[in-house]
């Protein structure tokens, strides 16, 4: 893990991040305590693109689980939770 001390960048400017970026996402410690990550472009695209994927697999899954009829539906908030109260205890 590459690791910056915030008063390093405080004292260099951006550029004291510049040669970790190369080898991967930098955390910056603050208090001795990692506060912050620094991401290449490239990387931050790439984790927003990981999160759309995801998130369209959830909603083919919950479309999938629907056309399949795995599917309940309750006429009210407090019969789902009553529902969901008997699955745990099972």
């Amino acid at each position: 893990m590459n690791t910056i001390p915030a008063q390093e960048i405080k004292r260099r400017g951006i550029s004291a991040v510049d040669d970790l970026i190369k080898t991967g996402d930098v955390h910056i410690i603050k208090n001795n305590q990692p506060q912050y990550v620094v991401l290449s472009e490239k990387r931050y695209r790439e984790l927003l693109e990981a999160q759309e994927e995801a998130c369209s697999a959830r909603v083919r899954a919950s479309l999938e689980d629907l056309k399949a009829g795995r599917v309940q539906r309750f006429a009210s908030a407090k019969d789902l939770l009553n529902a969901l109260e008997i699955e745990e205890e099972a």
